[in-house]
């Protein structure tokens, strides 16, 4: 044990004597520390269970109980947020009996204890010339039972019907205490007598107001139910019976002590195959984290061996055997390794306390919540992330020759063990075999098996470091003694280029797969119609409600010319959409049924809009009641085959139309323009329900808040094209991703560049110009990048499109499994460029450039 203490007081000495190198490793060990510390600290602590929640819904009282829209009797889980009859639907859509509203004096009779209503829903409160829906309570907070539910800042609470509160949202959004507001397209006054605040929803749009005030359609099953304060705890049986009656319940005694056997809780996925997806994604996560901050702390581990070799020797010629030398060794990454790990888990339970509340993206921010059980993990990878990095260099330190050292002559450099290519072969080739058969299974099973070939390349990089000393003699000097420098120091190398190696294989992987799955989405976008074109509709509004709309549009924006669309309904009235199909699947470019929902329907106006052109062939074609497709697969024997696809207990039917085809301008609209008469001949009576116009609003949010404003039930449409949303989060993640490629060269070749200073003023010493002392340096860079980046490029594709394989070929349509095919890979072409020839020419550019051409004289022994 002494031994172990006086090891640790040698590492803290030489850890304050070397501060650029030790600060360099606690910064690789800790940055993952902090990361993950501050990520998973901020999702629990954003987080906010049922049971944490408690108060904010039920308040003081024992229990919310919820109606529904029948009174069948319906199961639920513990806590009372899933509901579902007997045989597993759910209430609601005019299942079983019709509703009858729950007086309080009924439930009165079931329970015991004093009630109170508690309705929930949400409001449109009219905004200027735009409503905005907001989330709405109706119950009254005076009441001692609603205790904890909302925070009164400002002004009372209502008190009367016609008075509200808002949140504090809604009154930094100018609403304040005393304006009268206009509540649901009736424009209800309001008055608003109080300011509110969520106890963890800080953002949160709310009104609250007496029953009756601003939700005016409340019935069972909508929202409507009541707050118990009982005389006893409600227990599970009690839940049970108020079950049989139809009436769901959050009670407080059983969601904070389940009962023995009650359903916790009905998951949409499998609780295995959840937890399996969890554990290899997990597994697979740990492992690449520990792997790469091993392969970026390794070479600063090395250079401090090399640069203690002598310090060493002289303790094993005092008697240390080489298990001491391995113990000193290994403290040094114990120390740096622990002092890293705290430093990072107090920086991360800062930043995870402190984040969500200042992360404007997080909207809920509930009880400080720190995952002890995970923070503990981290703290052990982090710890052991140190000692792992300093296992090989302490393994060198235990076989290395004191007399040679002391000689001042470096050692031989050990033979290489035949197995070790073996080894990393046999985990490549396993981790390949693996990717093929997990390509039809879960995707954490391919990313498990990229770990293997993870594994297996980061074994064979030291090889493969030596094989590529061949080509060093074909170069110039310069580049020559670069080349055989970084080969001759194979275990800082390769850790260097492994770095470089799974970061590069990580980001060719997600390139290739999100590449794969963005033009598949965009071989798959159907527009309704052409790119800059807006739509409005109001297919329930009658004659009357639908002319005073189309002229309120008209007027809004006069300079702007609408064309007219119809809308269909079936023989009985009821409203309807047409949906195009071929269920041949004649459509070669589409994985499965070739499919277009609400197709357009209008005259010659509307059919130039569309192609954006006049087509006189078209025009004539639409005139006989033809339709007019714009895609050729959509068309069958000369005609599209269509459903109309009713309300909900409406008519679903199938119709054929005469079609012929017409390409677009806009090549990504597809589908095909139905003329009305064909529609009237079939029996489906049509009217004047839409408008489209070829405009493009400054702000499509404002312009459909702005349409859905004029009249009820409108929708409205800005046709903006294909587009991907994320394209911008990818790109940055990838200069991430390269940004960190080259702080792991750079570090590297910052440690080689001081390991080899002796060598490069021998070099300035014989005459040796400046530039020939960056060209060294920079080819080192530009080496250990290259080699990383091309060994990464392989494994990356290979992982790449096993996963855009997996995702785009692993789906069922209609029933049938779609055929694999490599056409749906797609290649980031610009992204490979950039990761392999531009990162290294950008690694050595800035190594070269920084580097200290000054001449050090030292005594050199011969």
């Amino acid at each position: 044990m002494s031994a172990f203490r006086a090891a640790l007081r040698i590492s803290r000495r030489d850890g304050l004597r070397a501060k650029g190198r030790s600060a360099l490793v606690m910064v690789m060990i800790a940055l993952p520390v902090l990361v993950f510390t501050a990520l998973l600290t901020g999702i629990d602590t954003s987080h906010v269970s049922f049971r944490e929640g408690l108060d904010t819904r039920l308040g003081s009282a024992d229990a919310h109980i919820i109606t529904q829209s029948t009174r069948l009797p319906i199961v639920q889980n513990v806590s009372g947020d899933l509901v579902y009859f007997h045989d597993g639907s759910p209430p609601g859509g005019g299942t079983g009996e019709k509703p009858t509203e729950w007086k309080i004096e009924q439930l009165a009779a079931m329970v015991r204890g004093r009630l109170i209503t508690y309705d929930r829903g949400s409001v449109d409160v009219r905004m200027g010339a735009t409503y905005l829906n907001v989330s709405a309570l109706e119950i009254d907070l005076r009441d001692p039972m609603t205790r904890g539910m909302r925070e009164l800042v400002s002004g009372r609470l209502p008190a009367a019907p016609g008075e509200v509160a808002v949140s504090a949202t809604l009154a930094d959004r100018g609403m304040r205490v005393g304006d009268t507001l206009q509540v649901s397209r009736q424009y209800r006054p309001v008055k608003v007598v109080g300011v509110l605040v969520h106890p963890f929803e800080a953002e949160r749009t709310e009104l609250v107001a007496l029953r009756g005030t601003i939700l005016f359609d409340k019935h069972d099953g909508q929202g409507t139910g009541f707050l118990l304060d009982a005389d006893a705890p409600v227990l599970w049986p009690e839940v049970e019976k108020l079950g049989q009656a139809g009436l769901g319940v959050h009670s407080r005694a059983v969601i904070t002590a389940p009962p023995p056997g009650a359903a916790s809780g009905l998951s949409l996925y499998g609780p295995q195959d959840r937890t399996v997806t969890n554990v290899i994604t997990l597994g697979a996560g740990v492992v690449m984290i520990v792997l790469e901050t091993v392969l970026l702390a390794g070479p600063a581990f090395a250079v401090s061996l090399r640069r203690r070799r002598r310090e060493l020797a002289v303790y094993a010629a005092q008697g240390a055997s080489p298990g001491h030398l391995r113990t000193i060794v290994l403290a040094d990454g114990l120390v740096l390794g622990g002092i890293a790990t705290v430093t990072g888990l107090v920086l991360g339970l800062a930043a995870g306390v402190a984040g969500p509340s200042i992360i404007p993206i997080v909207s809920i921010v509930g009880p400080i919540d720190i995952p002890w059980l995970y923070v503990a993990g981290i703290a052990l990878l982090g710890l052991a992330s140190g000692v792992i990095a300093a296992l090989v260099p302490a393994v060198q330190a235990a076989r290395q020759s004191p007399a040679e050292v002391l000689a001042g002559r470096e050692d031989v450099v050990p033979r290489e063990r035949a197995g070790k290519p073996l080894l990393g072969l046999v985990l490549v080739l396993a981790g390949l075999v693996a990717t093929y058969f997990a390509i039809r299974s879960l995707y954490t099973m391919i990313l498990a098996a990229a770990v293997l070939v993870q594994l297996g390349l980061v074994a064979l990089m030291p090889w493969l470091v030596r094989r590529t000393a061949g080509l060093a003699a074909r170069l110039p000097l310069s580049l020559r003694l670069s080349v055989r420098d970084a080969t001759r120091h194979r275990v800082r190398t390769a850790s260097a280029a492994a770095a470089v190696m799974g970061v590069t294989t990580a980001l060719v992987a997600v390139g290739i797969g999100y590449t794969s799955l963005d033009a598949q989405a965009r071989a798959e976008y159907d527009a309704r119609m052409p790119s800059g074109t807006v739509s409005v509709s109001a297919l329930t509004a009658d004659d009357r409600r639908w002319a005073e709309f189309r002229a309120s549009v008209e007027k809004t924006y006069s300079g702007t010319k609408f064309v007219p669309g119809y809308a269909v309904r079936d023989k009985r009235g009821g409203i309807g959409k047409l949906a195009l199909s071929d269920p041949d699947n004649a459509c070669q470019e589409c994985s499965g049924a070739f499919i277009f929902y609400d197709l357009p329907i209008g005259d010659a106006d509307l059919l130039a809009l569309a192609l954006g052109r006049r087509d006189a062939n078209a025009e004539a074609a639409l005139a006989e009641g033809k339709a007019i497709a714009f895609h050729p697969d959509a068309v069958k024997d000369g005609r599209v085959e269509m459903e109309f696809l009713g309300e909900a207990g409406g008519e679903t039917l199938k119709l054929g139309v005469p079609a012929v085809t017409a390409r677009p301008s806009d090549q990504e609209l597809t589908g095909a323009l139905i003329p009305p008469s064909a529609l009237i001949k079939a029996g489906y009576p049509v009217s004047l329900r839409r408008l489209y116009a070829a405009y493009t609003p400054a702000d499509p949010m404002a312009f459909q808040k702005e349409m859905q404003s004029l009249a009820w039930g409108v929708d409205a449409r800005v046709e903006t094209g294909y587009r991907n949303d994320g394209e911008a989060l990818f790109w940055a993640m990838a200069v991430a991703a390269l940004v960190l490629a080259l702080g792991g060269t750079f570090a590297a070749t910052g440690l080689a560049a001081a390991d080899m200073r002796r060598d490069l003023d021998t070099m300035s010493a014989v005459g040796a110009p400046s530039v020939t002392r960056r060209l060294v340096v920079a080819t080192q860079a530009a080496y250990i990048t290259l080699l990383g980046t091309v060994v990464g490029l392989g494994a990356g594709t290979v992982t790449g499109i096993a996963l855009a394989w997996s995702e785009l070929s692993n789906r069922v349509f209609y029933g049938e499994a779609v055929p694999m095919s490599l056409s749906h890979v797609a290649v980031p072409w610009v992204l490979l460029a950039v990761t392999v020839i531009v990162l290294p020419l950008v690694a050595a550019v800035i190594a070269g450039a920084f580097t200290r051409t000054r001449l050090t004289l030292s005594r050199r022994i011969a």
